[in-house]
């Protein structure tokens, strides 16, 4: 498995902070779940790709919405959404 790098805005980071009360530095942790869903951000019309990544941190679903810049990922913005929960909890079989 390749060895990806994190970055951010740290002005954005803070916005995420206050308007969703997750930093990027704890949302990174999303893509250490085995059961992890990545699913492309198809609503993003952009020259660069987006993503989310949907995994558990502790006992929490969270959301990252991101994209790759060569072997870094750059975080976008990240919360605890319905939508990313459902998502994950049907493609794991979580009842």
């Amino acid at each position: 498995m390749k060895k990806f790098s994190f970055e951010w805005d740290e002005d954005k980071n803070r916005e995420n902070q206050e308007k969703h009360g997750v930093s990027f530095e704890f949302a990174q942790h999303a893509f250490i779940d085995p059961c992890r869903v990545i699913a492309e951000d198809i609503s993003h019309s952009s020259r660069e790709n987006r993503f989310y990544c949907i995994g558990r941190i502790n006992k929490e679903i969270i959301t990252v919405r991101f994209t790759y810049r060569g072997n870094t990922i750059r975080i976008i913005g990240a919360g605890y959404w319905r939508k990313g929960k459902k998502i994950y909890e049907a493609k794991n079989k979580i009842h």
